[in-house]
């Protein structure tokens, strides 16, 4: 059974995006690698926030909690072939939830997955990131001032 997380841990420094075999849907256009048992342990745990698009993988793993947390999240636990065996939506800081059969667990900010988006059964795959064409100079915009105020 291939590994659907193989080019995130070939290329940890390179990006990703998640998406969603069965609709073409982009689920996260920034991955979060946490494959050290350190980052497993940190996971959100210290964030005020997940930016809207990004998600967390945290694996090997089949459970989390949310204890300590400060915001709610969306969460998939998927499979080593990235099916996604359980979906749970809004889960709210101060609880724990555990996807039987998953390997991986998917954090997303609450309000990402929308009922029909990802459902038990699909399959989710990482694909190389498409930079978009104005970041470039978007990013050249905001440097500059900056620069000047320093």
């Amino acid at each position: 059974m291939a590994n659907f997380l193989l080019p995130l841990i070939k290329d940890a420094g390179g990006a990703y995006q998640l998406e969603n075999a069965r609709n073409g849907r982009v689920v996260a256009e920034t991955v979060i690698p946490a494959f050290e048992p350190a980052a497993r342990r940190k996971g959100l745990l210290g964030r005020d926030s997940l930016a809207k698009g990004a998600a967390m993988v945290i694996a090997p793993t089949n459970a989390i909690h949310t204890f300590w947390m400060r915001f709610a999240i969306d969460v998939l636990f998927v499979r080593r072939n990235g099916t996604v065996v359980k979906v749970a939506r809004n889960v709210p800081p101060w609880r724990a939830v555990v996807g039987l059969r998953g390997y991986a667990v998917i954090e997303l900010p609450a309000g990402t997955l929308a009922p029909g988006d990802v459902t038990a059964g699909d399959v989710l795959a990482l694909r190389p990131a498409i930079a978009s064409e104005f970041e470039p100079a978007i990013a050249s915009e905001f440097e500059a001032p900056l620069a000047r105020v320093s």
